[in-house]
């Protein structure tokens, strides 16, 4: 029984056959400078300290970074639903409160005083 010849006979390198491989394209959007917008940072932290300007600063930011490509979508993002959870959570914890407020002085039995 004969064997046909060994491409890869000892001493000599195996080589592989070459194939083309093409890199995928991809689109990157423009970015101005690798900067992130400050009002989108600013959006982001006033949403914890007074959320009405954690409101104004993210719909600014996000008009910016439309224009201008710069970073922070997501700061701006965040930054405005955090503020419109603050803000609607404070609404209705004043509604509670007015509610409150109006049903003890229209029942002047609920709340115990002292009588001297």
């Amino acid at each position: 029984m004969t064997y046909p010849p060994d491409d890869n006979a000892p001493g000599e390198p195996h080589q592989q056959p070459q194939y083309q491989y093409q890199q995928p394209g991809y689109y990157q959007q423009p970015v101005a400078s690798g900067r992130t917008n400050t009002m989108a940072i600013l959006a982001l932290v006033f949403a914890f300290v007074f959320w009405p300007l954690g409101i104004v600063f993210g719909h600014l930011a996000r008009r910016q970074i439309r224009q201008t490509g710069e970073g922070g979508a997501g700061l701006a993002s965040a930054g405005l639903i955090l503020s419109y959870v603050f803000g609607v959570l404070t609404l209705l914890g004043c509604a509670a409160w007015i509610a409150l407020v109006g049903y003890a002085t229209s029942h002047p039995g609920v709340i115990p005083t002292r009588t001297y």
